[in-house]
């Protein structure tokens, strides 16, 4: 890779940036370099947008359809080999702070009182005792949640899972008006700092040392996923599958609905798959992006790589991915967050592919709304994996919308006296200051509107089928 040219006055800016960070005592060379590349790049203007002609359906050697996987091996002494090769790796470098909550995303309780993270760790646990096999599970924090999730590992020290955490790379946001880096600005509490996105899991598992420690163990493969996707499980005709093709690379992919129409997507381009993602994609060609019938299916950011291939790559400083600019403001200040996302890094490694997986591996929560499908009678807990419930028929999930008072996950639960039964609605919409009762029903279309500066009291025992509710009366 040549190396970005940049004018005169971009130079100068990078130049001065550089001196600014190489007094920043808070992080570590490795840190420093990255972010300085990375400006770099960016100040070089590395073309973002694809040229459209360009761009081709991938056929289904290049996104294989999980269904024509050979099932996995019969033999538990062959699946415990396959299993020895593997690593799991959860982000959870996230807060939960979209859903009221402080510290890390994944220990807002999920369901009978387990977290996130109490799943994962029972789900590998199962895997280890049934197998005999020592599959590690590795968390990759940001500084937002280092502090926290060290304290709540503790609990886990009798599990039979080996448990490692590291942090990503910690780098400076940048002020826009003068391009110094804000901890210099006098900003020095966590403000003036960003975790640069998920794409930086490769460069943070070698500077961590956690990369050559997992290669002298005889470790091979990495599954990395959002520590809230509950669908993210380790799946063994995956993994089998990449061991004997020798794929470097996958990217689980799941058809696109509606609801999806913004999440990248994997098109052939130039002889090679790669990730496309909203962001680089031509104004005038928005609309089509965003249509299901072209670009079919979307990225779940379940992700599986090979551990010697991160190595060769982070160590030839090959991974360009794609720059993504999040303007933000601290303190009246308008700065800059570069990040990438670890999908975009699909391109760089070899015989790479996709696997367009049951819509179940994607079963992310970001919003309360979310939370209460995974808490209601549409899923059961078995063995720490969130399983649908039979009796549904419509394949897709119901919508939710669930107004502001319900936002914050302490709100929401104080709303419910139960979570309601859900197996055959098809959509709610929840608006103002509404409370359920327990062991309600809610069936088909349902709306609740609840005047302005009324209380509307949905009563125990209530069904709900195809309504819509302004008051009481229309109970």
């Amino acid at each position: 890779m040549a190396a970005p040219t940049l004018s005169a006055a971009d130079a100068e800016k990078l130049n001065s940036l550089k001196s600014s960070v190489a007094a920043l005592p808070q992080i570590s060379e490795n840190e420093k370099n990255g972010f300085i590349n990375l400006i770099a790049r960016f100040l070089s203007g590395e073309a973002q947008h694809v040229d459209w002609s360009k761009i081709q359906t991938p056929t289904d050697e290049v996104v294989v359809p999980y269904d024509t996987l050979k099932p996995a091996p019969h033999d538990p002494a062959e699946t415990k080999k396959l299993l020895d090769k593997l690593v799991v790796l959860k982000l959870n470098g996230g807060l939960g702070t979209t859903m009221g909550c402080t510290g890390p995303k994944s220990v807002i309780e999920v369901r009978n009182g387990l977290t996130f993270l109490d799943l994962i760790v029972i789900q590998i646990e199962n895997l280890n005792k049934q197998y005999g096999c020592n599959v590690p599970l590795l968390l990759m924090n940001s500084f937002n949640t280092h502090d926290d999730t060290q304290k709540i590992v503790e609990k886990y020290s009798g599990a039979n899972v080996e448990i490692h955490t590291f942090n990503q790379s910690q780098y400076p946001r940048l002020v826009v008006e003068d391009f110094s880096p804000l901890p210099s600005k006098g900003v020095t509490g966590k403000d003036g700092w960003y975790p640069p996105g998920h794409g930086d899991v490769f460069p943070s598992l070698r500077n961590s040392g956690k990369l050559d420690l997992l290669l002298s163990q005889g470790k091979e493969y990495v599954f990395i996923a959002n520590s809230d996707n509950l669908g993210a499980v380790v799946d063994l005709k995956i993994l089998n599958h990449l061991v004997h093709n020798k794929n470097e690379y996958c990217m689980e992919v799941t058809p696109k609905t509606m609801a999806d129409v913004k999440g990248g997507t994997l098109i052939s381009y130039e002889g090679r798959v790669q990730l496309l993602e909203i962001a680089q994609v031509p104004d005038e060609h928005v609309n089509e992006f965003k249509s299901i019938e072209k670009f079919k299916i979307f990225n779940t950011n379940n992700l599986w790589a090979n551990l010697k291939a991160i190595k060769r790559l982070v160590e030839a400083d090959a991974l360009k991915m794609e720059i993504i600019p999040n303007p933000k403001e601290v303190e009246g200040i308008k700065v800059l967050q570069l990040e990438t996302a670890a999908g975009a890094a699909i391109r760089f490694f070899d015989n790479a592919i996709g696997n367009n997986v049951p819509r179940s591996r994607f079963l992310p929560v970001k919003a309360t709304s979310d939370l209460l499908l995974v808490q209601s009678d549409l899923y059961t807990l078995e063995d720490g994996f969130v399983i649908r419930n039979k009796a549904r028929t419509n394949p897709a999930n119901p919508s939710i919308e669930l107004g502001p008072e319900f936002k914050k996950v302490g709100n929401f639960l104080s709303r419910f006296k139960s979570i309601p039964s859900i197996v055959e609605l098809d959509s709610l919409k929840v608006t103002g200051d509404v409370w359920f009762g327990a062991n309600i029903t809610l069936k088909g279309k349902v709306t609740i509107v609840a005047k302005p500066g009324a209380k509307l009291e949905i009563p125990d025992g209530a069904v709900l089928e195809n309504k819509e509710i302004n008051g009481p009366e229309d109970i």
